[in-house]
């Protein structure tokens, strides 16, 4: 069975990147409703101030989650929780035990420091964590760190990749690992054999955003797309709407899923 298709609703885009890209609560939760429609199963959001900054604040999270949920937005709800929402380590820590509606699944960045204390801390209030590491250029070197468990240069001391093997996660039935490759590059993704066995979700950004989810359906990996990754459908007509994302992508994984029985990425 294929992993359902996460949307980014609007990731760290700002107001001025577009009429298409939902700010407000109100036109996040009418974005996740139709992206839902069209074939998402999990949503992935940024929760902002009315000001337009990105937040951990409960006064923020715990209205846009309650928001969604009761208009009837019945797939899981991601929220990131890294340097662009509260720059500090210990004011993540504060604020994720601070809050008081809780999403699904949080997105952790191991390329940022505190990254396996905020985990941790997420796992044990309950909320599954999605732990975010780059790959390829960029990622210090995160093809060879697979293969040879060296650690590279990246952001916040060792390389992402080798920060998250080192993690000795809790519960791995509640990690997820989202992978994001600079390009669609199938030999990054088949070093991730070397992983724990927990789900991988594949994601690319602007020009990586289409290859990357082709590559996630023909090796049996999750799969996102949305405004907050890329504004421009496969033929490279600018999108109108997050759902018209989604249905594209639909269409795309149909046309390339993996072959049944086909290995997947992250499995032993």
């Amino acid at each position: 069975m294929r992993p359902p298709l996460q949307v980014s609703l609007n990731g760290s885009r700002g107001a001025g990147e577009g009429a298409a890209v939902p700010m407000s609560p109100e036109d996040l939760v009418e974005a996740a409703l139709a992206a839902v429609a069209a074939g998402a199963g999990e949503v992935l959001v940024h929760p902002r101030t009315p000001c337009g900054r990105e937040s951990l604040s409960p006064r923020v999270v715990g209205p846009l989650l309650e928001a969604l949920r009761g208009a009837g937005v019945g797939v899981p709800v991601v929220v990131p929780a890294g340097v662009g929402t509260e720059p500090d380590p210990a004011g993540r820590l504060e604020r994720v035990r601070s809050w008081g509606v809780l999403p699904d699944r949080a997105a952790v960045h191991f390329g940022e420091p505190g990254a396996e204390e905020l985990a941790g801390a997420l796992l044990n209030r309950g909320v599954a964590v999605d732990a975010v590491v780059p790959l390829g250029s960029g990622a210090g070197g995160a093809g060879a760190a697979v293969g040879d468990g060296t650690a590279g240069g990246g952001a916040g001391g060792a390389e992402p990749l080798v920060r998250f093997l080192a993690w000795p996660a809790p519960d791995h039935g509640r990690v997820r690992l989202v992978a994001e490759p600079a390009a669609a590059d199938p030999a990054l993704v088949a070093g991730l054999r070397w992983l724990p066995p927990v789900p991988v979700l594949l994601c690319g950004r602007e020009a990586a955003a289409w290859p990357v989810l082709r590559l996630a359906a023909r090796c049996g990996a999750g799969a996102r797309i949305g405004l907050g990754d890329v504004r421009h459908l496969p033929d490279g007509r600018p999108a109108r709407s997050n759902a018209e994302l989604v249905a594209a992508a639909v269409a795309e994984l149909a046309a390339t899923a993996a072959p049944a029985g086909a290995a997947t990425a992250g499995s032993r």
